[in-house]
């Protein structure tokens, strides 16, 4: 398609400012050097100076995070009047900030122009390679555009296949030491963006949210795996809203909630007349989320027909960006293309669900270019405390209070230890249930342990649930042992009426004085005072 225009978006380099260096002389030369922090001068032209020598544009973009002197003095040695974008990071290797400064400059700039009318050309020699690598990215999905280099003084247009994405995202996620570290350094409150209501700061759920963080970056299919009731559609929406789609549109769909013919409408349409009582013209999810996100929540409930399906669309053909779908509506043969992120989630094993012939292997590695498997709640107890505060909070404001006879509630001592060591089996679901149904139900201010087991299903508890604890990461045997003493010398409190003597007797206990000494030594006392 012919243009009006081309635009150059490039990152100022410390190698431009050393060649730049050559030119200069006296102060100008020594606080430029410092700036590019290089300590000698360079002769040439540079990467950014040597394509404007090949190469004409009509307006020059430079992203920089050098102090305005520098980049004045620049902006004068290129001798083009280029634009410059003043960003500011904290490390031009941290690939977050580096992509938020290139996505919002990019964005300001790619707004103002009618679309169709101006080439977007990408310089990728200047700059950190992660300032490259984030380059490739954008310019491959949200910002189509021309690549160029400069090497050993010459240029080339570099053609950069869309496998290549899919080929090395996976890989900066995978997992070392090191990197396992660096992504579980922040809690998810601290990630930010998207981030803020998932409560916890274990490790396990701050490797999930770091994961999650950094997959937000890469407009590539994302699977969810976790066990029921653990957020999986809570973390969907946190690496939608953390990523560069966050001002469109995200929709979530159950997979095993609807029959396979109603879930494709859903998905892909259906032109009037496709089946009995389609008697308009309907657009699915894939037309009316273009440039935003689907979940596809239980991926691993659809029937082989819709997989099939899916697969046609989650394949972007040669050349087209990662998440470019092409599909047909139900009873159209008619293509229909649109822009929209995948990210799926299951509670199943697909691998074994492959290997048993019940979901497509082709469709699974379609589906996980990056995997994020979140934490049971089992698997992270200290987070339950918080958790519960959390909801409990909720609930308190949002509880319909009819009468107003509610009063708000508030966990004792020994109900958030019982909730501590509660296994959940059916995670943060449960616990948000039996929070609801003991605040309705309590008459009482305060919730105690007997209010949430009320709510509880009898669930037998097997030895592995207490001899099958991860070592390391915090472990403690002494903590351990001290919580289930706890639990039964509340409990024993509880079903004695606190009274010590039965209490004591229903523990095996010789006398009442042992189980005082008992209830003292853990700051129990408060549980004698029904008495």
């Amino acid at each position: 398609m012919p243009t009006d225009s081309r635009l150059l978006f490039s990152w100022i380099g410390a190698t431009d400012l050393a060649c730049m260096a050559s030119d200069l002389d006296g102060s100008d030369r020594d606080s430029v050097l410092r700036d590019a922090r290089r300590e000698i001068a360079l002769g040439g032209l540079g990467p950014i100076k040597t394509l404007l020598s090949v190469e004409s544009f009509e307006r020059v973009h430079l992203l920089t995070n050098y102090t305005e002197v520098t980049n004045r003095l620049f902006a004068r040695w290129l001798g083009c009047k280029p634009i410059t974008h003043k960003v500011e990071i904290q490390s031009p290797i941290n690939y977050g900030e580096v992509f938020q400064a290139t996505d919002e400059a990019l964005g300001k700039v790619v707004g103002t122009i009618r679309p169709g009318s101006t080439e977007l050309c990408i310089h990728l020699s200047s700059g950190t390679p992660a300032m490259a690598a984030v380059w490739v990215l954008l310019g491959k999905t949200k910002y189509p555009a021309t690549f160029y280099q400069t090497v050993r003084e010459g240029v080339s247009k570099e053609e950069i296949p869309f496998d290549i994405i899919l080929d090395y995202v996976p890989e900066i996620l995978r997992g070392t030491a090191s990197s396992l570290q660096q992504l579980s350094s922040q809690s998810p409150q601290e990630i930010g963006k998207g981030f803020e209501s998932i409560i916890g700061s274990s490790k396990a759920i701050r490797l999930a949210a770091g994961r999650a963080s950094r997959a937000a970056l890469w407009e590539v299919p994302v699977l969810v795996l976790g066990e029921s009731g653990t957020g999986k559609e809570m973390f969907a929406n946190a690496i939608h809203q953390s990523s560069s789609r966050r001002d469109k549109s995200f929709h979530a769909v159950n997979c095993a909630a609807m029959p396979s013919q109603l879930l494709e409408s859903i998905l892909f349409g259906h032109a009037k007349g496709a089946f009995t009582g389609a008697v308009n013209r309907y657009d699915g999810l894939f037309k009316t989320a273009d440039g935003g996100t689907i979940f596809l929540d239980e991926i691993g409930e659809c029937e082989p027909e819709v997989q099939a399906k899916l697969l046609r669309v989650l394949q972007p053909p040669p050349g087209a960006s990662p998440c470019f779908r092409v599909f047909n509506p139900l009873g159209s043969t008619k293509d229909e293309t649109s822009d929209v992120r995948i990210i799926a989630a299951t509670n199943r094993n697909l691998l074994k669900q492959v290997e048993a012939g019940r979901f497509r292997e082709d469709l699974y590695y379609r589906l996980a270019v990056i995997t994020i498997q979140l934490p049971a709640l089992r698997e992270r107890k200290a987070d339950i405390e918080s958790i519960a505060e959390h909801l409990l909070e909720q609930i308190n404001a949002n509880l319909p209070n009819e009468g107003g006879t509610f009063v708000h509630k508030q966990l004792s001592p020994s109900t958030i230890n019982f909730v501590r060591q509660y296994d959940w089996p059916g995670n943060v679901r449960q616990l948000q249930n039996a929070l609801v149904q003991s605040a309705v139900m309590s008459e009482s201010n305060v919730i105690q342990p007997a209010d949430i087991r009320a709510c509880l299903q009898a669930v037998p508890q097997s030895p592995q649930d207490i001899l099958g604890h991860e070592l390391g990461d915090g472990f403690s045997l002494k903590a351990l042992l001290d919580d289930v003493q706890s639990h039964y010398l509340q409990r024993a409190m509880e079903e004695a009426g606190s009274v010590m003597s039965t209490a004591a007797e229903l523990l095996g206990y010789e006398s009442y004085q042992r189980l005082n000494n008992q209830l003292r030594a853990r700051g129990l006392e408060h549980l004698k005072d029904k008495g």
